[in-house]
């Protein structure tokens, strides 16, 4: 069998059960960041690492400056579906001999530009040659306040979901220079009981369901309902991916109040309610008019249908 034939969640599946993370792990692989215990009772320590290669996140002759955003934008953006503050960060560069020297400066000034903008500050890295394609990977350190943590397991039957921003306009440069929801996830944990949280990195199609799996609940949504970026379609909002949006689960009798709030604290962001947390064996979607199915959206090792 090849990794094609398996699938990014199965081939996890296959390698996370071998791992022991011990008792200090609060939340391990499965979440969109590593959460650990330290000595300091009232916070966690927040890891997260993450990557992008030339042909998969960015195609050869994209600026390096978007490229460099990018790659530190991307871990950033899962510390916010953990509400999470990040600190520091290690660069990891894989170049080929041939690259151009200023293209790699314009790559760490956008990696700079990107952390600069919520204090981040990298400390360190790797550099390797590689007769490949080119690979950046980011790592970044934080904390998180222990009653402000949130994960993807946390949904409860009931819970009304919700995704900031618009959806399926990725294509449009959007997933070259998006801003991670830190502010907002930050607010939104100081000021509500959010159940669960994720980035949509991978499409609604794809986070959803994992949401789903990790809180052992099912899900309804209104696909007529998804916020869709200007000239995208339902099925580029459910499969196309790299939105960097938060989706997340709030008890159905904060709704209201969350709406009025943040459409006062972010009155140029979108809040939309698409759907609901039912019974684990309720899992359906609402048809729309031109009855879209929720396809997967992006698998990483297979070809996108």
């Amino acid at each position: 069998m090849k990794l094609g034939d398996l699938g990014e969640d199965r081939l996890l599946n296959e390698l996370l059960p071998r791992l022991s993370p011990g008792k200090a792990v609060v939340a391990g692989p499965r979440d969109d960041c590593a959460v650990v215990e330290t000595h300091d009772r009232g916070k966690l320590l927040v890891l997260k690492t993450d990557s992008v290669v030339e042909g998969v996140h960015f195609l050869r002759g994209t600026n390096a400056l978007d490229v460099g955003w990018k790659a530190m934008m991307r871990p950033l953006s899962d510390f916010a579906a953990t509400s999470a503050v990040p600190q520091f960060a290690l660069i990891t560069l894989m170049l080929s001999g041939k690259t151009d020297v200023a293209w790699v400066k314009q790559l760490y000034q956008g990696l700079r530009t990107a952390a600069d903008r919520f204090r981040v500050r990298i400390v360190g890295g790797d550099t390797s040659s590689t007769p490949g394609a080119i690979a950046i990977s980011a790592s970044v350190i934080g904390f998180v306040e222990r009653d402000r943590w949130v994960s993807r397991g946390g949904g409860k039957p009931g819970d009304d979901l919700f995704v900031t921003g618009r959806l399926g306009g990725a294509w449009k440069r959007k997933h070259l220079r998006f801003i991670p929801r830190l502010m907002e996830s930050r607010w939104l944990t100081k000021n509500f009981s959010i159940h669960a949280m994720m980035d949509l990195s991978d499409g609604l199609g794809t986070d959803l369901p994992r949401l789903a799996r990790a809180s052992k609940v099912g899900f309804k949504i209104e696909a007529e309902n998804l916020p869709l970026s200007r000239g995208a379609k339902i099925n580029d909002a459910i499969s196309k991916g790299e939105d960097y949006e938060l989706l997340f689960a709030v008890p159905r009798r904060e709704n209201k109040r969350l709406q009025k709030k943040w459409s006062r604290k972010f009155p140029k962001l979108p809040l939309t309610h698409i759907g609901s947390l039912t019974s684990q064996s309720a899992r359906s979607l609402s048809a729309a008019a031109d009855n879209p199915q929720l396809k997967g959206g992006y698998v990483h090792f297979q070809q996108p249908s």
